[in-house]
């Protein structure tokens, strides 16, 4: 379990970063919380409510490949949380780690947007993930990776990713 390197995926709000922790500290690995290494035009971007595309996210997966490799390299575990909505995201970030796996926690719009208009301090305002649900392109079946239901306990999604 310690040399896996996971990316804990899905929309803004759906939990990436609680479980990405609890999954690290249970692995015994590093954390790397992936809205940490958007430049600061992305989080400029939005905060004032407009969506990132594809240009916008390129560096940022860029920087997070570059974690993700260097871990691989060292023979380290790894949890990164990212959003990775794409495909062509994830196949950008398994560049880093052929290996690499991905845990999409997933659930209802409505719970999400309830989640996210009850933190404080983040600059993803809940007008923005209408966007993301629209461009979710889910885990395809050739992809090494887990999906996983947001109304369980983390604790247990947790457990399901471990197991």
């Amino acid at each position: 379990m310690q040399s896996i390197r996971w990316v804990v995926m899905g929309v803004s709000g759906c939990g990436k970063s609680t479980v990405g922790q609890a999954l690290a500290a249970a692995n015994g690995v590093p954390f790397v919380e992936g809205d940490q290494y958007h430049p600061p035009a992305n989080v400029a971007k939005m905060s004032a409510g407009l969506p990132l595309d594809d240009n916008d996210r390129a560096d940022w997966l860029l920087a997070l490949q570059a974690q993700i490799k260097a871990a691989r390299l060292r023979g380290e575990g790894l949890v990164i949380s990212c959003s990775s909505l794409k495909r062509r995201y994830r196949d950008l970030l398994r560049q880093g780690d052929p290996a690499l796996r991905f845990a999409h926690l997933d659930g209802p719009q409505e719970l999400i947007s309830a989640r996210m208009q009850a933190r404080v301090g983040h600059y993803m305002p809940p007008s923005l993930l209408e966007s993301q649900f629209r461009d979710l392109e889910p885990l395809q079946d050739d992809e090494a990776g887990i999906t996983l239901d947001i109304e369980t306990p983390p604790e247990d999604l947790v457990t399901q990713i471990r197991a």
